[in-house]
C-alpha cells in the first residue's frame, strides 16, 4: 500500500482554492437575499444562480486576471445593503449633479432607486426612463427580451449581478425619437468608514435604442462618506439599426472601494456607438467593455482616461467583435499612473473571415509620473480576414525633461510646467465629453492629481 502526501505548496493552494470557493459562495448568499416579486425576474436570477455556482473566483493564474491580484477583496466580508435611501439630500448630491441634466436625471443610492432625487421632466413623453420596479408591470413584456440576454452574461461578476436583480435604470428610446437632453444614470454610494462590514452593490442599466433613435447618456459613479464597499456594476446597451448612443462611464467611487464593471454593447446595422469611460476612484477598479457587431456598416468609437495614485489599481479590458463586413471602429486609451499605482489595459479586436473591409484603429498611451508606477499594456488583434485595415499599438513614457525644461524657459516654473504637460496629455480624451460641466469638472481633477494633490475631492 502507497501513501500520497501532498507538497506543503499543493496544500496551500488546495487551502487557497478552498477560501475562494467559500467567499464566491457568500457572495452569492448575500446577492440572493435582494427581494423580487416578479416571475420571469425570479427565472432569470435562477439562471444566473446557476451560472455563478459552476464557476470559481479569479485568480491571477486565469489568463484575463493574470495582472489584476483580488485577494484584498477576498479579505473584505460583504453584507446586503440596508440603509435606506430617503435620507440623502438633494443638497448632499449637489456636487454630482449636471446642470445640462437637472430635470433628465435618475439616481440610485446604494443601488436603490431614490425617486425623490430623481427627475425626468425634461424628456419627451415618448421615451421609457425609469427603474424597473415601476415599469416592469406596464412594459415589462417590451424589456424582457433585453434584459440579461447580451453575450457574456455568463462570466462570473456579471452572473452575480443578475442573481441579485430587483432594480435597474432602464431608458428606452423609441424608433425614430432623437433626443438632444442628456440623461443622467447617478449611482451614489454611502458607505460609512464605521461599518465593520462592506457594502455589496450591484448597480444595473439597460439602454434600448431603437431604430433611427439618437440619446447621449452620462454613467456615473460617485460616493458620499470614505467607507469601503464593493460596487458591481452591469451595463447593457441595445442599438437597433440606424441608431446612434453617445455614452459617457465615469468611475470616481471612493479611494477605498472595490469597482468590478462590465458594459456590453450590441450593435444594429449602420448604428453609431461612443464610450467616453473615465476611470479615477476605487482602490481596485476593473472596466470591461464588450461591443458585439450584428450587422454591417457600424461604426464604434472608444475613448478612454484611467488616473491613478497612491497603491490604486486600474484595469481595462475591452473585447470588439466584428463579425459583418465594412465596419468601423477606433480606440483611444490613456492611463497617468503616480506613486506606486498599476494601470493595466488588454484590448481585444476580433476580425473573423466574414468582417472584410473592416477598419479598426486601437491605441494605448501611457504616461509614469513616478519610477515606482507600473502599467501593464497588451493590445491585441486577431485578424482572419483579409481585406481589411487594421492597427494597434502601445506606448509608455514619463514627463520628457527637454519638454519641462522648454515651458521654464518661457517663464512657466517647473509645477506648473509638469501640471500643463500631465493635462495636455488627457485632454485629448477629455475634450470627447460632450457635457461642458462633466469636461470642466474632469479637466480640474487632472490638474489637482497632476500638482500633486492627492486628496482632491473627487
Amino acid at each position: 500500500m502507497s501513501l500520497q502526501v501532498s507538497s506543503p505548496s499543493e496544500s496551500a493552494l488546495s487551502t487557497a482554492a478552498e477560501k475562494r470557493a467559500i467567499y464566491l459562495a457568500n457572495l452569492l448568499d448575500v446577492s440572493k437575499r435582494s427581494p423580487t416579486t416578479s416571475p420571469w425576474l425570479k427565472e432569470l436570477r435562477d439562471h444566473a444562480t446557476v451560472r455563478v455556482q459552476e464557476q470559481t473566483f479569479p485568480t491571477t493564474r486565469d489568463e484575463e486576471w493574470r495582472f489584476t491580484d483580488l485577494s484584498a477583496l477576498l479579505q473584505t466580508p460583504l453584507v446586503a445593503v440596508e440603509q435606506p435611501v430617503v435620507s440623502l439630500s438633494l443638497e448632499a448630491i449637489a456636487p454630482f449633479i449636471l446642470p445640462e441634466a437637472k430635470a433628465s436625471q435618475l439616481v440610485f443610492v446604494n443601488g436603490k432607486y431614490a425617486p425623490h432625487l430623481s427627475c425626468v421632466t425634461d424628456l419627451p413623453e415618448a421615451i421609457v426612463i425609469g427603474n424597473l420596479s415601476t415599469l416592469a408591470g406596464t412594459d415589462g413584456e417590451r424589456l424582457r427580451p433585453y434584459l440579461a440576454q447580451q453575450p457574456g452574461a455568463e462570466e462570473v461578476f456579471t452572473a452575480l449581478n443578475t442573481t441579485g436583480l430587483s432594480d435597474a435604470a432602464l431608458v428606452l428610446v423609441p424608433k425614430g425619437v432623437a433626443i438632444d437632453t442628456p440623461i443622467h444614470l447617478l449611482f451614489i454610494a454611502t458607505a460609512s468608514n464605521t461599518a465593520s462590514n462592506t457594502a455589496l452593490i450591484q448597480p444595473r442599466v439597460l439602454v434600448v435604442a431603437e431604430t433611427n433613435s439618437a440619446a447621449t447618456l452620462i454613467e456615473d459613479y460617485g460616493a458620499i462618506g470614505s467607507g469601503t464597499y464593493f460596487n458591481n456594476s452591469v451595463t447593457e446597451i441595445w442599438i437597433a439599426e440606424n441608431a446612434q448612443v453617445n455614452h459617457t462611464r465615469v468611475q470616481r467611487d471612493g479611494h477605498h472601494a472595490f469597482h468590478i464593471g462590465k458594459t456590453a454593447v450590441s450593435q444594429a446595422r449602420t448604428s453609431r456607438y461612443t464610450c467616453n469611460a473615465m476611470s479615477m476612484g476605487a482602490q481596485l477598479s476593473r472596466h470591461h467593455l464588450e461591443i458585439y457587431q450584428t450587422g454591417e456598416q457600424t461604426e464604434t468609437t472608444l475613448n478612454g482616461l484611467t488616473l491613478l495614485h497612491g497603491d490604486q489599481i486600474g484595469d481595462t479590458h475591452s473585447a470588439i467583435a466584428l463579425t459583418h463586413p465594412h465596419g468601423t471602429t477606433r480606440q483611444l486609451h490613456k492611463c497617468i499612473i503616480d506613486d506606486r499605482a498599476h494601470a493595466i489595459f488588454n484590448g481585444k479586436v476580433f476580425v473573423p473571415k466574414a468582417a472584410q473591409l473592416t477598419d479598426a484603429g486601437q491605441l494605448n498611451r501611457n504616461l509614469l509620473l513616478s519610477s515606482k508606477a507600473r502599467v501593464d499594456t497588451k493590445p491585441q488583434l486577431e485578424i482572419v480576414a483579409d481585406n481589411v485595415k487594421c492597427t494597434h499599438g502601445a506606448t509608455v513614457g514619463q514627463l520628457e525633461a527637454d519638454e519641462v525644461f522648454y515651458l521654464q524657459s518661457r517663464g512657466i516654473d517647473v509645477s506648473d510646467a509638469r501640471q500643463l504637460l500631465v493635462y495636455a496629455f488627457a485632454f485629448e480624451v477629455i475634450d470627447q465629453i460632450a457635457i461642458a460641466s462633466l469636461r470642466r469638472t474632469l479637466a480640474e481633477l487632472v490638474q489637482c492629481r497632476s500638482m500633486g494633490l492627492r486628496k482632491a475631492k473627487i
